[in-house]
């Protein structure tokens, strides 16, 4: 059977801090895998671009916002798959086999369980939860992994979206295919609810989602997040 090429596509925004040892990583987990490429789409205003010149991977420049440079990164991807990344969060090191047998098996989208790097009983609590096929329990820092022909015939990610494209394009995935949880885990950074506080933020995470089901305007949502969130 032939090997399914796989396109992990990485979008960047002033990341100069982490994108170093997240490229090292990732390589790291990738060198001996074939068929793989990564592409990094960047909006850096900061030395992010700097560091990624001194990687083997591709960068592209795009307009900022996660779903416009995840867009931007699959208009360049030759893989059969898509495999979208979020700058501070690691896969498994299984991650391709996983996702390639995924895909024999049928399965034509879906994401990883996630960890934190934080042993914090509550964050631990936090990733326990994300084995559940329940939309609150859904983000973009578990990555996701989606047919390339899946991909544009529902039209990519939702470039509208400021906030919420990660739970858009799931909900118009299962209008036409399953939705798969692997059962391995990414590590995603806890940084964020460092500075915000572990609680804090869940809570605004949960008034996020409730403020999407309720079909408020993404102007609201964006002004909510902004207002309450630090550190992006």
């Amino acid at each position: 059977m032939e090997t399914r090429s796989i396109s992990i596509i990485i979008p960047t925004y002033n990341e100069e801090a982490i994108i170093a040892q997240s490229l090292k990583a990732l390589l790291t987990i990738t060198e001996r895998s074939e068929a793989v490429e990564i592409i990094v789409c960047d909006a850096s205003t900061d030395g992010t671009p700097r560091i990624l010149s001194d990687f083997p991977v591709q960068v592209c420049r795009s307009a900022k916002g996660r779903a416009i440079q995840m867009n931007t990164g699959a208009m360049l991807a030759k893989g059969d798959i898509l495999y979208f990344l979020h700058a501070d969060t690691l896969p498994p090191e299984t991650f391709i086999s996983n996702i390639r047998t995924a895909s024999s098996d049928g399965k034509k989208a879906g994401c990883f369980r996630m960890d934190f790097n934080d042993s914090n009983p509550i964050m631990n609590l936090y990733g326990w939860f994300t084995q559940f096929p329940l939309t609150v329990c859904r983000g973009g820092d578990q990555s996701l992994f989606i047919d390339t022909s899946l991909f544009h015939e529902i039209g990519g990610f939702d470039e509208k979206l400021i906030v919420m494209e990660d739970i858009n394009i799931i909900n118009r995935i299962e209008q036409r295919e399953p939705f798969h949880i692997l059962e391995n885990q990414v590590t995603t950074s806890a940084r964020r609810y460092h500075q915000n506080g572990i609680i804090r933020l869940q809570l605004i995470f949960g008034t996020i989602h409730l403020m999407y089901a309720l079909g408020c305007d993404q102007e609201t949502i964006n002004g909510y997040y902004k207002d309450n969130i630090s550190g992006e």
